[in-house]
This record gives C-alpha cells, sequence and structure tokens, in this order.
C-alpha cells in the first residue's frame, strides 16, 4: 500500500513539475506589465492578458519536449509497478485457503432470511416471482393523453413492438 500511496505523491510531483513554469512565467510576465501600467498610468486590462498569452504558449513550445519525457517516465514508471512489482508482491495477494476460515453468506443471512417471509418465498420459487407476471405487468399501464397525431411513447412503443 505504501509503494501506491508514494506512487500518487510522485503524481503530484510531476503535475507540479509541468504547471509551476508556466504558472511562474505568467506571474513574471503579470508583474512586470503590472509595473509599466502603474508607471504609465495606462490602466487597461486587456494589455495585461496578451503577453501572459504569448509568452505561456512560448514556454509550452520550449519546453513541451521536456513536459513529454517527464509524462511518459510517469507512465512507464506506472504502468512497470502495475504489471511487474504488484502481482509479484505477496501482501496484495489472498492466499489460496482464504475462504477456508470464512463463513459462508447464507449462514450469515439465515435469520433475516427466516423473517422475511416474501424473500423466503422467493428464494425457494427461484424463477417464479409473482410480481413478475406479464399480464400484472402490463396491467398497470394507462393510455398516455395525447393528441391524434403525436408518436406514441416509449410505453406504447413497447408494447406495439411486443417487447417487455
Amino acid at each position: 500500500m505504501e509503494l501506491l500511496v508514494e506512487f500518487l505523491a510522485k503524481g503530484f510531483m510531476v503535475m507540479l513539475a509541468i504547471s509551476m513554469p508556466c504558472v511562474l512565467v505568467a506571474a513574471a510576465v503579470g508583474l512586470v506589465v503590472g509595473i509599466l501600467q502603474a508607471v504609465t498610468q495606462v490602466q487597461e486590462q486587456t494589455i495585461a492578458a496578451a503577453p501572459k498569452i504569448v509568452l505561456v504558449f512560448l514556454s509550452i513550445v520550449i519546453l513541451g519536449g521536456y513536459f513529454i519525457k517527464i509524462l511518459t517516465n510517469y507512465i512507464y514508471e506506472g504502468t512497470h509497478l502495475a504489471f511487474e512489482i504488484v502481482p509479484k508482491n505477496e501482501t496484495y495477494v489472498l492466499p489460496s485457503d482464504y475462504y477456508k476460515y470464512t463463513r459462508p453468506f447464507s449462514a450469515e443471512m439465515q435469520d433475516k432470511i427466516d423473517s422475511n417471509k416474501g424473500l423466503n418465498k422467493a428464494l425457494i420459487n427461484q424463477g417464479n416471482i409473482p410480481w413478475d407476471k406479464k399480464a400484472t405487468k402490463h396491467s398497470i399501464y394507462v393510455k398516455s393523453k395525447q393528441t391524434p397525431t403525436s408518436e406514441p411513447n416509449f410505453i406504447e412503443r413497447m408494447k406495439i413492438q411486443g417487447g417487455n
């Protein structure tokens, strides 16, 4: 389990390593443009957005190969962990006689089955459940109030097609 938590932590570090250069470029450009706007007293918000977009895009283009290298290494390590390390680790696999020491589910639930007569009847008569009769199933449907030119709804269409 510690191995998986460690891999998750490495995933967060990869995420930070990829996003941090772009965030730092955007912050630096915002600071420089903010200082220039304060000096020139031009308070236009679109002036700050354009250089940020351009320089963040350039940083992604320049560092894109590095980002892809980090991600591919993380994916390779993850697949190696999932297919080579975890299956061979004995603590992640149940022993072959695991069910020898557990009680069957029916023994645990027997008192609940005995107290519920409807459930008991359904378990005894499997395949013959009283509420699954086609006559009772279709008798609860009523004709919808639609205009004569409209299409049938889902229930009416199922009746026409003869489906369930």
